[in-house]
């Protein structure tokens, strides 16, 4: 199954962008509070300057029962939400809470409630006072440009120090990136900071060193392994070799004999077959047209004890009767496996072997596979309760298919079929 890579992304321009953006929306924020603390301190002045007033007002009605002048011209006393300025005076009353208005032609109020003395109140127009509202677009442009250069600064700032944190960290990333199993770097974490990436570093050291060690145990024993099998059975194919020259030249003749010949032979390509797999050699195995139809015939024989006198009828089709491109040894294990599953499994009925628009099916008329064991029938050990095998037959065709690109279906309906296609 082809797996689509994810696009790659560079952590240093990630943590540059990411700074730039937080930059920007501190920048932005900081400057809507300055802003507002302006407009605050604003309203604040002219708040206190109405207070005084007002006290003045208050206290000279006090002396003389009678509301003075106010002493700033743009300050008047309302005794009626009536009299107000036109330009409020409607608002005024739809919203009496209210304590700042904007008036026509740039003029703007403030109204003070008088405390103790209900429908008297203080209205001032103090469009000459204001401050901020007057150079308003001077602030707003002015912080703009100031985030825009606070920004490029940060943008700046965050890139030289992004490169120097994750300079070793990519230098780790190169020295791990699509390295061989054969070519595992060794002797690396020293290189690196005492930090989080050196503990990292030191982590990954310690597991390639191990992955190295197992590799090369690996190594050792399928090579014994393939010695000390190789030489037996080189040992009994040249003995019966032998003892088969003996019976030609005194003209009898022994199966027997044949048949532990043409066993060893099987053996030896078996070995070599899953010793190749053993030690998970990716390159391609010399492949040819092989027929079909003499493989599937030598397994039928080699697995023909597996049914122990069972009334089971096997149906090859004619199908069969082609060529496929493959390893020969290799396509002999995958048949002998799934044919001795279904010749060991099926008690009566039939074992069915097709082959059809490059696929080859195995159907048997056995239990079929259990329930619990139906998504990881595949897996090394896995096996039903009644099997007294130990489980690695169809896990040896499912890395046989693997290994050689085939397409491995296995599926349990009134019986278990198998399904194997062979790409072109």
């Amino acid at each position: 199954m082809k797996i689509n890579p994810r696009k790659f992304y560079s952590l240093s321009r990630r943590f540059v962008v990411q700074s730039c953006l937080f930059t920007v929306a501190i920048s932005a924020i900081y400057g809507v509070i300055s802003i507002l603390l302006m407009y605050t301190l604003e309203d604040s002045f002219i708040y206190r300057d109405m207070q005084q007033e007002a006290r003045y007002l208050v206290s000279e009605f006090q002396k003389t029962d009678e509301w003075p002048t106010t002493r700033k011209t743009s300050m008047q006393l309302h005794f009626s939400r009536a009299t107000f300025p036109l330009d409020f005076r409607d608002l005024s009353i739809q919203e009496p809470q209210r304590r700042e208005f904007y008036g026509n032609q740039g003029r703007h109020y403030h109204l003070f409630a008088i405390k103790g003395h209900p429908d008297t109140w203080l209205v001032a127009e103090v469009s000459e006072d204001l401050l901020v509202r007057p150079i308003r677009a001077g602030v707003i442009k002015f912080l703009i440009i100031s985030t825009l250069f606070v920004s490029m600064l940060a943008c700046l700032l965050t890139w030289l120090v992004s490169r120097k944190t994750v300079k070793p960290l990519k230098q780790l990333a190169d020295l791990v990136d699509d390295v061989a199993p054969e070519n595992m770097p060794k002797d690396f974490a020293k290189q690196f900071p005492n930090n989080e990436l050196g503990i990292l570093a030191r982590t990954l050291e310690q597991s390639f060193t191990r992955i190295t060690q197992t590799l090369e145990r690996e190594k050792c024993f399928t090579r014994d392994v393939s010695h000390e099998l190789r030489t037996p059975l080189a040992i009994i194919q040249n003995a019966a070799e032998l003892y088969h020259s003996y019976q030609v030249e005194h003209q009898s003749g022994n199966a027997v004999v044949q048949r532990i010949a043409d066993a060893s032979l099987q053996m030896e390509k078996t070995v070599y077959t899953l010793l190749m797999l053993a030690r998970e050699e990716h390159v391609e195995s010399i492949k040819e047209r092989v027929s079909f139809m003499p493989i599937i015939e030598r397994s039928v024989l080699d697995n023909y004890a597996l049914m122990d006198g069972k009334k089971i009828a096997i149906n090859i089709s004619d199908n069969c009767q082609t060529e496929v491109h493959a390893q020969p040894g290799m396509l002999k294990v995958l048949l002998d496996n799934l044919l001795s599953n279904a010749f060991r499994y099926t008690l009566e009925g039939e074992v069915n072997i097709h082959f059809k628009d490059g696929t080859l099916i195995v159907k048997d008329t056995g239990p079929g596979i259990e329930q619990p064991i139906t998504n990881n029938v595949t897996d090394p050990a896995v096996k039903g309760s009644q099997s007294t095998s130990f489980g690695f037959g169809l896990s040896i065709v499912k890395r046989l298919c693997e290994h050689q690109n085939w397409q491995l279906t296995v599926h349990s309906d009134s019986g278990t079929c198998v399904s194997v296609y062979f790409p072109n």
